[in-house]
Parts: C-alpha cells; structure tokens; sequence
C-alpha cells in the first residue's frame, strides 16, 4: 500500500511568517497556513470504528496510453539523473491491468457526529528529478506533510487550494519544508513555481477511510463501522467513480472500480 493509517494525535506548527524566517538560518524551512486552529487533545475520543472491510481493485480497461513526455531543457540537473526521455507519470497501468495512483475514500456514509481525533506521524513526499515522488498522497485534517528536496536546484511549490488555502514553500537544494492541513479536499494539487511540469495531488480527510493503490492495483479501507457508504475512487486523468457499499461488523465487501481511456468522468 502507499499510505498507513495512523490515528495519533497531530503536532503544531509555527505560522508562516515565523516559520520562512528561520528557514534562512537553519535546515529545515516550515510552512503552517491554517484554516482553523482546531488540533484536538490527545485525551479526545476518537471514532466510531468498526470491524468492517471495503477492499477492492482498480481496473484500467483497454490500450495504455502513453504519458507526455517532459521537456527539461530548462533543468539540465534534473534532466541528467534520467536515462530515456522523461515523462509524466499521469497514468501508471500495472502488468496486472490494474491503475495505481487512485485515491479511494469514503465520502459519505460516517455517523453525523463522528470525529476522528488528528495524528502526529509526517506524511513525506520527496522532489527528485524535478517531479515529486510519490505523485499521489493522503493524510488527515491537522496532520503534517514534509517536502524534500532530494534535487540539487532549488524549488519552490505551489499549492493552489480549493476549500483549503493555499501556500506556497521555497525549498533551496537539500531542505525540507513541512505545511498542516486544516481543512478537507480531494484533491490538493501541488505544482511547482518554476517548472510548471511538476505535478503531484494531496488528498486531506477528517477521517481515516481511505487508501491508495499500488503497484497491484489493490485498495484496503478497514475498521469501518457498520453502515452504508458512498465510496469514491478518484484519478487525475480520468475522474471520479462511485459506488455504494453496505458494511456490517466482521465482514468484507469487494469493490471494482473501473477506467478506460474512452470513459468520462462520473461522480453523484
């Protein structure tokens, strides 16, 4: 799997002005753009939880298509550490004929009053070759992302947020800059301020429902209390697909969503 599920609680950050000022003195340079200060007491319930199961795959039907290429004249450095023409990493179909990189949640479905308290462990996400590894991310609301940049030119990322703010992080070669999440978004897209290339997608829950899939094409959401759920498989290039699964108590549903180069996106 690309991501675990930690369920402790999250660490504050200092606010932005504080955090770019020490940035020029020492190794590490932070970033902290609220939408609320709401980071729980680790003393808080956390839940409901459950012994449910929704597992799954993602399918890719037909031809694979071939991702653009990138053109990285202007970044000689990064275009040196490849050894064929570098491209977008957009559509990743498995030997399976599985898609990776699809961001599978619940949407709907959680108890009204559920609250899920934050969690303390850093999600990482590296900058090598002048595109982020990995493309695809999830974490929750009040826990931290870490960017590093593994390049030897500087970097500066741009997060242009819909229902979360948006920031913005300047990483010189070999720092790492770290952004809380206050707010729900699926997604969060990262680009970069000087190669517009770069691209990656964060996706920010309140809840620990959700997973990403690998390089088998597979999907785990555990721990889910029983219920009825609207369950939502998004991919950057072909959309959003949706389905609705009932879920008791010691029991495992199986979900197969499916993307084709022809197929649109849908969503309800």
């Amino acid at each position: 799997m690309a991501l675990s599920h930690p369920l402790r609680q999250a660490t504050r950050y200092a606010a932005l002005g504080a955090a770019l000022a020490l940035a020029a003195c020492g190794p590490r340079a932070r970033t902290s753009v609220s939408d609320a200060d709401s980071t729980a007491s680790s003393a808080e319930p956390s839940g409901p939880f459950g012994s449910g199961t929704i597992t799954g795959t993602v399918r890719f039907v037909g031809p694979v298509p071939e991702n653009q290429a990138i053109d990285m004249r202007a970044a000689p450095a990064c275009r040196a550490i490849y050894h064929s023409q570098p491209r977008q990493l957009s559509v990743i179909v498995n030997p399976n004929g599985t898609l990776a990189n699809v961001f599978v949640y619940v949407k709907r479905g959680l108890p009204q009053d559920s609250h899920y308290a934050p969690v303390a462990d850093t999600v990482r996400l590296a900058v090598r070759g002048c595109q982020y590894h990995p493309r695809i991310v999830g974490l929750r609301v009040g826990q931290a992302l870490a960017i590093r940049n593994d390049d030897v030119v500087s970097h500066q990322i741009d997060a242009p947020g819909v229902t979360t703010r948006p920031f913005t992080i300047p990483l010189d070669a070999g720092r790492t800059g770290e952004h809380v999440f206050r707010g729900t978004e699926v997604m969060v897209p990262l680009q970069g301020a000087y190669y517009r290339w770069m691209r990656a997608y964060i996706g920010v829950l309140a809840h620990p429902f959700f997973d990403i899939t690998g390089t088998s094409g597979h999907f785990t959401i555990p721990r889910l209390p029983p219920g009825t759920y609207t369950v939502e498989a998004w991919h950057e290039a072909y959309g959003r697909r949706t389905t609705t699964v009932t879920v008791q108590d010691s029991t495992t549903q199986r979900v197969t969503f499916s993307y084709s180069i022809t197929a649109r996106e849908t969503s309800d």
